[in-house]
């Protein structure tokens, strides 16, 4: 594994958990932080031991999004398309990263989640919150736009008008609320979320893998499908998985009333 300065990894086998770790700052994003974060997704889904990869913020935050202070002692925002670099550089590489990972992301949010903060969790695959948390498209607040994703994103996890609503006025949306909008999965409290997350955590460590795998890649594709293509993906998928070892396992375990053991292969 790779040193690594501004997050903070937790390794167990099957499960691996990066801690955004600049509690100061309220987790806020940094070059440093952005390329450790995308290298972190990159290995752990290369890596064949690993079934499941989490992301969680140290101290009262998630993540308060781009750490303005580094963006504007980079040059001049204009003249020099600091911000243009920034985002292409730093911010759509780790997008992409999370989005063909072959591993299920999970983001664990432990707090505020803010502009780039609040879309680098809802990027993720499923996205776990505790009631005290909550999310803003703050972007609007300095006058820029969504980004990380989230002109992609948003329009497509809710509705147009709930998207334009969220994006035109930063709104904050409290956990409970954003379950209800079907803009996160779940939502625990508090006191629960440590055990309650981690239950959840394990049991995708423990579910075939290459099936989840292949589930991802056929949902993201189906964004730019008609109906007769992605029927001709699920048949493709669907041989793939059917030649997996962990179809094998489910099938025998179905045959002999036993629970499964996955291996993700």
């Amino acid at each position: 594994m790779y040193t690594q300065i501004d997050i903070e990894l937790h390794l167990d086998g099957r499960l691996q958990i990066a801690y955004l770790n600049q509690p100061e700052t309220f987790n806020s994003l940094n070059k440093t932080l952005l390329s450790e974060l995308r290298t972190f997704v990159k290995e752990s889904s290369r890596n064949p031991e690993v079934r499941c990869i989490a992301i969680s913020g140290r101290g009262k935050a998630f993540c308060s999004g781009q750490n303005l202070k580094e963006a504007l002692s980079l040059g001049d925002t204009k003249d020099e398309r600091i911000i243009q670099r920034m985002v292409i550089d730093y911010y759509n590489p780790l997008v992409k990263e999370i989005a063909a990972c072959r591993k299920p992301v999970v983001s664990l949010v432990n707090g505020p989640a803010v502009g780039a903060g609040a879309m680098l969790a809802l990027i993720c695959d499923i996205t776990l919150a505790t009631e005290s948390s909550y999310f803003s498209q703050a972007f609007v607040n300095i006058g820029l736009i969504p980004d990380t994703g989230g002109t992609y994103w948003l329009p497509k996890i809710m509705s147009r008008q709930q998207a334009n609503y969220l994006a035109f006025t930063g709104k904050k949306i409290p956990a409970s609320e954003a379950k209800s909008m079907g803009f996160i999965a779940d939502v625990f409290k508090d006191e629960n979320f440590a055990a309650e997350s981690m239950e959840v955590l394990t049991t995708l460590s423990n579910l075939p893998t290459k099936a989840i795998s292949l589930t991802k890649k056929a949902f993201n594709e189906s964004y730019d499908n008609t109906l007769k293509q992605q029927l001709d993906v699920e048949g493709i998928l669907q041989q793939e998985a059917a030649e997996s070892e962990d179809f094998m396992e489910g099938v025998t375990a179905f045959l002999a009333k036993r629970k499964p053991n996955y291996q993700g292969k």
